[in-house]
């Protein structure tokens, strides 16, 4: 996964590098000799940068962290004496440490949270498609795994078999579903599955919600109704990873809407980009609460800033 951010990356350290070398060679034969660095221009790098800014927009990274790792590079090497043998690795460390600042934002400790707050409610948002109740039940399966006891919560009462598709999970996994029939008030079967964890002792209420596209007012009105009569501890957005730039789209218009914590990327596993991960951290400042690597319940991984860093060959 990711190979072709890491790959395009690369390529762009090895060309800046190059071209430091070049700049050096430039100098009089004379003096060359003498000469193993060279104090570094923006015009050398001028070239080079742009290729990295149209390979970083190339592998899904928004506009907004290509110059940040742009203007990072800047700072290292403009107006430095660098030698040629160094100018590599100089690079590869300012785009570590560009990439490590641009996944730096809070984390969400989701044990934490739910131990803080029994019954704990976790509302899942997002577009239709993009794995939210699948996630839902990888979520749940992995607070099972953790010792905590989950109920789901049916709040997707409009698409065609949705209450079905998590009562196949709620099957699988042994968690009871809360359900109403299809038309129902969404805000209202919430409400009923945590009034039934608070009763029951359960820890922990994972409620499912109809996709909705940020453009339609009605749909998002009935999330906020949601919210406001429900109050969630946690909104985690569901985003697939496949979607690119409009990840990020996505998460500005609902952090607008309804205000989110954390964000769950899916479909990791088929996906050669990356660069969608880079830009939810950087422009939304929330964190990735996990990533989907496949169809089964165990492929839900917490996400690893430094990990993910690594991957890329930093």
């Amino acid at each position: 996964m990711f190979n072709i951010l890491k790959n395009k990356i690369n390529s762009v350290v090895k060309s800046i590098a190059e071209s430091v070398g070049k700049s050096v060679e430039k100098v009089p034969k004379e003096i060359a000799k003498k000469i193993v660095e060279k104090k570094i221009s923006e015009k050398d790098l001028s070239e080079v940068l742009d290729d990295l800014e149209f390979n970083l927009l190339e592998a899904d990274v928004a506009l907004e962290v290509s110059d940040k790792i742009k203007d990072d590079i800047k700072k290292a090497l403009i107006g430095r004496d660098v030698k040629r043998t160094q100018a590599k690795k100089i690079v590869e460390d300012t785009i570590r440490k560009s990439l490590l600042e641009i996944l730096d934002v809070p984390k969400i400790d989701l044990k934490k949270v739910v131990k803080e707050n029994k019954p704990c409610l976790i509302l899942f948002l997002g577009f239709n498609g993009s794995g939210k109740t699948t996630t839902l039940a990888k979520v749940a399966y992995r607070l099972q795994k953790d010792g905590f006891s989950c109920v789901f919560a049916a709040g997707d009462s409009f698409r065609s078999a949705a209450i079905e598709q998590l009562e196949e999970h709620g099957n699988k996994l042994g968690i009871k579903v809360i359900k109403h029939k299809y038309g129902a008030d969404s805000a209202a079967v919430i409400f009923d599955a945590f009034q039934h964890a608070k009763s029951k002792g359960i820890d922990v209420v994972l409620a499912d919600t109809a996709g909705r596209v940020h453009t339609n007012q009605n749909l998002i009105d009935e999330l906020k109704k949601i919210i406001r009569v429900n109050k969630p501890h946690l909104k985690i957005l569901v985003i697939d990873s496949l979607t690119g730039n409009d990840a990020v789209e996505q998460a500005k218009k609902f952090e607008e809407a309804v205000g989110i914590d954390g964000v769950i990327l899916t479909k990791i596993d088929v996906n050669t980009k990356g660069g969608a991960i880079l830009s939810v951290c950087k422009i939304l400042g929330k964190p990735i609460i996990a990533i989907g690597t496949g169809q089964e319940y165990k492929d839900l991984k917490e996400f690893d800033r430094e990990g993910f860093v690594k991957s890329l060959g930093f």
